[in-house]
């Protein structure tokens, strides 16, 4: 009789363990209860469950705290603090299959929303060390969510990538890479891209590893969720220096990536852009290979096709492109680019993607006076004028149309490019519109004419300069391009004294 109470103890011990953790996770899905079961402690009375002897409770416990640990901040911040993460992961080590796929789950879930936090407890080697056991143990399923799980790790911060690296991450992403699962590629491929992404260092860890050939031979994969982490990853590991950068396209890339920039999914497209900006921005090699390649023409009917954010690294990178040498510059000229740029300056609403248009601009026109023509036909500079003086501009918006303006103006020769800036210039742009007149006036004749009769010369008279300043200075090298009574002619207040000399005539009877 004395055995069977015992028995029926602990029975009833487990059926109300197992009906408390699962009327908690029944409330767990109704947001109206969760703020009265945090008040409850409801954390607390679920982390020894995590442990329990009976799967269905552990399971039935860790269920719940996913539940909790997505509704806020907070909660998840408790999961952490509370010492329940390690509890889940050790569990994810020590359970069957069905249990490691299903507190997968619930670790993305708190790591996703909490990583920060977690960093700074000091334990993400217990974390991860159990996930990187399942990842090896169960290469087909599981590792889709340990792997998901590297990869929240790896976005957040360089201490949380270092981890991952340290626990041996790397080299069983690339091997996942490699898997036939669609699925599985997918994930490896962000975690690498995620990894690679802090610091040179990290980046080199994942090249040392092969990655950079395997990422390359799926760049044509049809599936357009894989090619996105697959671009990601490049242009991560691209961006850090040109060594990087130089292993990237020596992995025989191009062209073969510039077919995907018409790829019907926007951000593979965007991804392709990006990595071609990474390469770009480092050399004038890098950037002449891409030409040869026909990356620019291709990047030029890119911004053409798309708008908004999905335009910025392709605008980007023609800038990078030309900054380098006047010859790239020029092959972004007769690739058609300085149209396209222009169009891109007057439809996009958003102030940081017009920023960077006008930055391109300042990169294409400052080699020579026939590079900034090339802008200046296409009337930039009046747009570029109007952004820096528009006071709803924003300050970065306003910087990089004054610096644009300020690199084509100081090479710009095509008079009738500049005159309509004598009407609406600051007094700072002015000064450098001046100058330009200044110097092409006094070595061309044709020009002085057409100064005279477009109005140039007028609005030059009308202008108040400091004496002995630069633009004063300017102002009488122009003059003595002509005689002085047509300067006298054009000055302000010359007709009134025409006029009053005019009543002072005493006519001769």
């Amino acid at each position: 009789m004395k055995e069977e109470t015992v028995i029926c103890v602990f029975e009833q011990y487990q059926k109300a363990r197992t009906q408390f953790v699962q009327t908690i996770a029944e409330l767990a899905t109704r947001p109206q209860n969760i703020e009265t079961l945090q008040n409850a402690g409801v954390m607390s009375l679920l982390r020894p469950l995590l442990l329990d002897v009976v799967p269905t409770i552990q399971q039935t416990a860790a269920l719940a705290l996913g539940r909790l640990a997505n509704y806020n901040d907070d909660l998840a911040e408790a999961v952490v603090k509370g010492d329940i993460l390690p509890q889940l992961v050790y569990s994810l080590a020590e359970q069957n299959r069905f249990k490691q796929l299903l507190l997968g789950a619930q670790l993305r879930a708190v790591w996703a929303q909490h990583l920060p936090s977690s960093c700074q407890t000091g334990q993400m080697g217990l974390r991860i060390s159990p996930g990187l056991v399942c990842l090896a143990s169960y290469p087909f399923g599981l590792s889709d969510h340990s792997m998901v799980n590297l990869s929240y790790v790896s976005y957040h911060a360089f201490k949380l990538s270092q981890a991952v690296v340290d626990a041996g991450a790397v080299p069983l992403l690339v091997l996942c890479v490699q898997e036939p699962e669609v699925a599985l590629k997918r994930i490896a491929a962000s975690a690498l891209s995620d990894i690679s992404k802090h610091s040179p260092e990290l980046a080199q860890t994942v090249v040392d590893a092969g990655a950079i050939a395997h990422l390359a031979q799926m760049i044509l994969n049809p599936d357009a969720k894989l090619k996105r982490q697959v671009f990601s990853a490049l242009s991560q590991i691209s961006k850090h220096s040109v060594d990087l950068a130089e292993m990237v396209v020596e992995a025989e890339i191009f062209p073969a990536v510039l077919t995907c920039l018409k790829d019907p999914d926007e951000y593979v497209k965007k991804n392709v852009a990006t990595l071609m900006r990474e390469i770009a921005k480092h050399t004038p090699e890098l950037s002449q290979l891409i030409v040869n390649a026909g990356g620019v023409a291709a990047a030029i009917d890119y911004i053409g096709d798309c708008l908004g954010s999905v335009r910025l690294p392709g605008i980007m990178m023609l800038g990078y492109v030309a900054a380098h040498s006047e010859n790239l510059a020029m092959a972004v000229i007769v690739s058609k680019g300085v149209p396209q740029l222009a169009i891109c300056l007057t439809e996009e609403p958003e102030d940081h993607i017009k920023a960077a248009t006008a930055w391109a601009f300042g990169q294409i026109g400052r080699h020579t006076p026939e590079h900034a023509r090339a802008v200046a036909v296409a009337n930039v500079l009046p747009k570029l004028l109007s952004l820096y003086m528009e006071t709803d501009s924003s300050e970065d918006l306003q910087v990089k149309a004054k610096k644009a303006l300020k690199s084509i103006l100081q090479k710009c020769t095509h008079l009738p490019a500049l005159e309509p800036l004598l009407h609406d210039a600051s007094p700072n742009i002015l000064k450098h519109v001046v100058g330009q007149f200044s110097k092409v006036l006094p070595h061309d004749s044709k020009a002085r004419r057409l100064f005279v009769t477009s109005g140039g010369l007028k609005k030059i008279q009308e202008i108040k300069a400091e004496p002995g300043s630069a633009l004063q200075e300017y102002i009488n090298s122009i003059n003595n391009c002509y005689p002085e009574e047509i300067v006298r002619y054009y000055s302000p207040g010359y007709s009134e004294t025409l006029l009053e000399r005019v009543e002072n005539y005493q006519p001769v009877m």
